[in-house]
């Protein structure tokens, strides 16, 4: 879902002050989910119907919905108030943007099949997999040399996500950095990390996480660390403003399978752009690194008996 679906935007014509606002539009769909045990009988076949076939309900004149759930069209333009909306129109209107998320949310996936009776299992292994071949095909080595080159020089790395999945790939990246000896925190609130890219110098790096590019707190926190001239890697999808924004540009495009419950399968492509970049890096301090994370396993181990390979700190 983009930063612009749910909303409608009001230009400095519609405002008296010039300025842009952003009005709330109610999701129509969960309205007339949870009011539905509060329609009397009649009113509910017009839910169901909506329900049903959202698309239909928006294009469909009031009479043809009320032919469709063998009701009055009085009772479907009572359903409309009993949902809140001033009338069919305005609830149309209404229903109509719920469509700007897509119909993709509003229907069932595409039929998989697997031996083991689970139609998710092949969706999620394959796109998966997907997902790492598109990073191995789209990511530039020289791009990647760059990167692990900024960070190993960087007096401090400061890395920045937004939202659920970039958040928790900007604190994936600290964990696989600080391991060798790489000063290094992760901010994943928006005035945090304009606060931060405000302290930054001509030495120090930002790593900029975003799946789509589109995320304008990131983007400005970027712009703003490049004003006071740190430099800027950006683990991002190819020609969007982020990409553009950051001297080295870490950009993998993989399209999602349409299965709204599936996993976002692009984050798979990203984590390996992270730990390609944090190896690479590692490859370039070399020495430093190798004695930071031979520390790091020393005092895990005699913490907690385990094997040497077993996966570090973990």
């Amino acid at each position: 879902m983009t930063e612009a679906e749910g909303h409608v935007r009001l230009t400095s014509g519609d405002e008296p002050d010039g300025r842009d606002h952003v009005r709330r539009i109610p999701d129509i769909i969960s309205l007339v989910k949870d009011s539905y045990g509060e329609l009397r009988p009649a009113e509910r076949r017009v839910a169901d119907v909506v329900l049903d076939d959202v698309r239909f309900a928006v294009d469909a004149s009031n009479a043809v919905l009320a032919e469709r759930a063998q009701v009055s069209e009085p009772t479907v333009t009572r359903f409309c108030r009993a949902i809140g909306c001033e009338g069919v129109r305005d609830f149309k209107l209404k229903l109509a943007q719920s469509l700007v998320v897509g119909a993709l949310h509003l229907s069932k996936p595409p039929p998989t099949s697997s031996d083991n009776g689970m139609p998710f299992w092949n969706a999620v292994f394959g796109e998966a997999r997907r997902a790492l071949q598109e990073a191995e095909r789209q990511l530039d080595p020289a791009q990647l040399v760059k990167a692990a080159e900024l960070i190993a020089k960087a007096r401090q790395v400061t890395v920045f996500g937004l939202g659920g999945s970039s958040s928790a790939l900007a604190q994936e990246t600290q964990y696989r950095l600080f391991r060798y000896g790489i000063t290094v925190s992760a901010q994943c609130d928006p005035y945090l990390m304009r606060m931060t890219a405000s302290t930054l110098k001509p030495s120090d790096l930002v790593i900029a996480i975003s799946a789509t590019g589109r995320t304008r707190e990131v983007i400005e926190a970027v712009e703003l660390a490049k004003h006071y001239r740190a430099n800027a890697i950006g683990v991002t999808a190819p020609d969007t403003d982020l990409a553009r924004a950051c001297d080295v540009r870490l950009t993998v495009a993989v399209p999602e399978y349409p299965d709204t419950l599936k996993p976002t399968a692009s984050r798979f492509a990203f984590l390996a752009a992270i730990d390609l970049m944090a190896v690479a890096a590692a490859y370039k301090l070399d020495g430093s690194a190798r004695e930071t994370v031979r520390r790091i396993k020393y005092n895990a181990q005699i913490h907690r008996t385990g094997k040497e390979m077993e996966p570090l700190g973990d």
